[in-house]
């Protein structure tokens, strides 16, 4: 069984999209939260960032030519960019921390 076919995969990734889709929407009513809810979706949101980098990894770790190929894809994207997959998630890490300092 390939990694996307595992009904394991699927569901993991499922979930992450839909829990991904719900935080973007309510983030656009981010600068109406009070401190408590900001302080929230703060948490929220590293918590689906440390899910996203452990799917990452097992893409990266899978042997599995999809994921390779599916790896090799997002490399050449974010290289587009000039960035690499580890950078996207230090960058996507300290902006969250400059938002807990921005609530101090």
């Amino acid at each position: 069984m390939g990694f996307f076919e595992s009904p394991v995969v699927q569901e993991e990734a499922r979930q992450f999209m839909k829990d991904y889709q719900d935080l973007m929407q309510l983030g656009t009513h981010y600068g109406k939260f009070d401190r408590i809810g900001k302080e929230k979706y703060i948490e929220q949101m590293e918590t689906l960032l440390e899910r996203y980098a452990v799917f990452m990894k097992r893409m990266e770790l899978s042997d599995d030519f999809m994921a390779q190929m599916a790896m090799r894809d997002l490399k050449d994207q974010l290289g587009n960019f000039g960035i690499q997959p580890q950078q996207m998630f230090d960058q996507m890490t300290h902006r969250l921390q400059q938002m807990k300092q921005e609530l101090r």
